[in-house]
């Protein structure tokens, strides 16, 4: 018998279904009804719902309720700091079954070959990995990464069967100005998905960016902002990652009348974040608490999710869609107790049964060894300097100008002020600049990190300028990663060996790692929750407001280097 054939007969009941979920009620997310009855399952489909099944194989879920697996809408896997098989048993088991990733942290890296890793990881997966192609490596010109990848370069992926579309368009100002890279990819993208990023984006200027064929954006940070998005016909991700924390903000937004346009995103959450609090699980328990309308919060979760991104095939518990499910205790707890992915039950049989592919990018560091005397920034007295303000739970900075006192014509931290540099390490220039952040509160040592979004350069703040030296060098000899140093000694590290990004450990090794790391760095006087996200995110020069990269300081309002 064909599975046309299989699904038919299972659907009317004529032969047992492969699987069938007894006794449970599930949540419709047309009609918001929570409506009792069973759910037949034929391979990977789901084939009968609200009557009674007998099947080869039966779950008794009395007392619980049916929802619809959770779709991630964005998201660099390369943040959760594992591998995508790492990350696959960390969040599916959570009731994450289908993730829209941007592999474009490796592929800044090592181009093509970055994204050709997940597209190859992806069918070994027990969640649905999809990709979207990373559409500005590097995020603009006012840095130096380790590829640079063209319309050209992108092309020949665009029809992969995991490929969706273009990813993150972060090089806003490149489309407003018509700059020809970014015309060449919006237009050989043309038709398809092409995800968008816009922070603070507004009026006429926000009209020409949709205009240029741009649907989804997950940059939105105030309810204005993301209402206009709305009204202008994007579809709205809400995010909240370790550092962007954006649902608190949005979720007066989300009702059931603006459920359809809107749904939800990580973009970048670590293992730590994750263990502690949950992935979109924890999004979706936050935002029912917050009192959002459970039926606008799982529709986010999942059926707008599948809509905005194309995937037809998921979303509903209804007969011909994937049968991607999750068992819950309650809407408002959101516990999964069990996950079906693609008819699998998500289980460590279902994670052992996976085949693994090679990591890539080994060995990527290659950054010049530094001294004490390269993180030197000389000023002329008198003159205001420019100084970088960490606003903690955003990745907006403040472009804040202060007189910051000199000794030997050097800018010392003081009053709160620690010192920042980015270090070239890709092999290309040898680039180092030099700044000054408000809001670590760091007040001895230095932390330094090779991830430093998007161009993954090493990104270093400290009070001392051995114990930076000693943090840079530190992370060449360990293929990158996160140190924290104090006193010229290194306190805790983690390496990460996959591109300078990943670490090739199971992911509660590295959450035990970011246990550790978190307590050396509040040993420094550090205050903020994630210090190394946070720092990897003073490097992007398409969020505004002050950043630096390896090439300087950026004022990305200008969209230019500082003097």
């Amino acid at each position: 018998m064909s599975k046309l054939t299989n699904r038919i007969d299972q659907g009317r009941g004529l032969e047992p279904a492969d699987l069938v979920l007894k006794n449970g009620r599930i949540l419709d997310l047309v009609t918001g009804e929570l409506i009792e009855g069973d759910v037949a399952i034929c391979g990977d489909t789901i084939v009968g719902v609200y009557d009674t099944y007998e099947g080869k194989r039966e779950i008794d879920c009395t007392g619980r309720i049916l929802v619809p697996g959770f779709i991630d809408t964005h998201l660099h896997i390369e943040s959760s700091l594992v591998t995508p098989f790492e990350f696959d048993r960390c969040v599916t088991p959570r009731g994450i079954t289908t993730a829209i990733c941007d592999p474009h942290e490796l592929a800044n890296v090592c181009g093509t070959t970055g994204i050709r890793y997940f597209l190859d990881a992806s069918p070994h997966l027990v969640m649905d990995l999809r990709v979207n192609l990373s559409s500005c490596v590097p995020s603009t010109h006012m840095e130096t990464a380790g590829a640079v990848l063209e319309a050209a370069d992108l092309a020949p992926m665009a029809d992969h069967p995991r490929v969706l579309g273009l990813a993150e368009f972060m090089n806003f100002p490149g489309v407003l100005f018509k700059d020809p890279g970014c015309m060449a990819k919006l237009e050989a993208f043309e038709g398809r998905h092409i995800d968008g990023h816009a922070p603070l984006l507004g009026g006429r200027d926000l009209n020409a960016y949709i205009a240029a064929g741009i649907r989804t954006e997950h940059e939105a940070t105030t309810a204005t902002e993301a209402t206009e998005k709305l009204r202008k016909g994007m579809r709205v991700l809400i995010r909240e990652g370790s550092v962007s924390r954006d649902m608190a903000a949005l979720a007066p937004v989300l009702t059931e009348r603006t459920s359809p346009y809107m749904c939800l995103c990580t973009d970048d959450r670590n293992p730590l974040d994750i263990h502690e609090h949950g992935h979109l699980d924890y999004m979706i328990r936050s935002l029912i608490a917050s009192g959002c309308p459970p039926l606008a919060v799982y529709r986010a979760a999942s059926l707008s999710a599948a809509e905005a991104f194309g995937l037809k095939d998921r979303g509903q518990i209804t007969p011909g869609k994937r049968a991607d499910i999750v068992v819950l205790d309650s809407l408002e707890r959101c516990h999964a107790q069990i996950v079906l992915a693609g008819g699998v039950i998500v289980d460590e049989t279902a994670f052992a049964a996976r085949t693994t592919i090679p990591a890539v990018a080994r060995n990527s560091v290659h950054a010049r060894t530094v001294t004490a005397d390269s993180f030197r920034w000389e000023r002329a007295s008198g003159v205001e300097t420019p100084v970088i303000g960490v606003l903690p739970g955003k990745i907006i900075t403040e472009y804040l100008r202060e007189d910051v006192p000199l000794v030997a014509g050097d800018a010392a931290p003081a009053n709160g002020l620690a010192r920042v540099s980015v270090i070239e390490r890709h092999g290309v220039n040898g680039n180092i600049s030099r700044g000054l952040v408000r809001g670590f509160g760091m007040t001895s040592g230095a932390i330094a990190s090779t991830v430093s979004h998007d161009h993954h350069n090493i990104g270093v703040v400290g009070i001392d300028y051995d114990d930076m030296a000693l943090a840079v060098n530190r992370l060449g000899e360990i293929e990158g990663g996160f140190v924290v140093v104090e006193g010229g000694k290194v306190l805790a590290e983690l390496a990460l060996p996959l591109g300078g990004l990943m670490s090739l450990e199971p992911f509660e090794t590295v959450q035990s790692d970011l246990v550790a790391l978190r307590a050396a760095a509040r040993s420094l006087g550090v205050t903020l929750e994630e210090p190394f996200l946070q720092l990897a995110f003073l490097a992007l020069p398409v969020i505004p407001h002050l950043k630096i990269t390896d090439h300087g300081l950026v004022d990305v309002d200008r969209f230019a280097l500082l003097d």
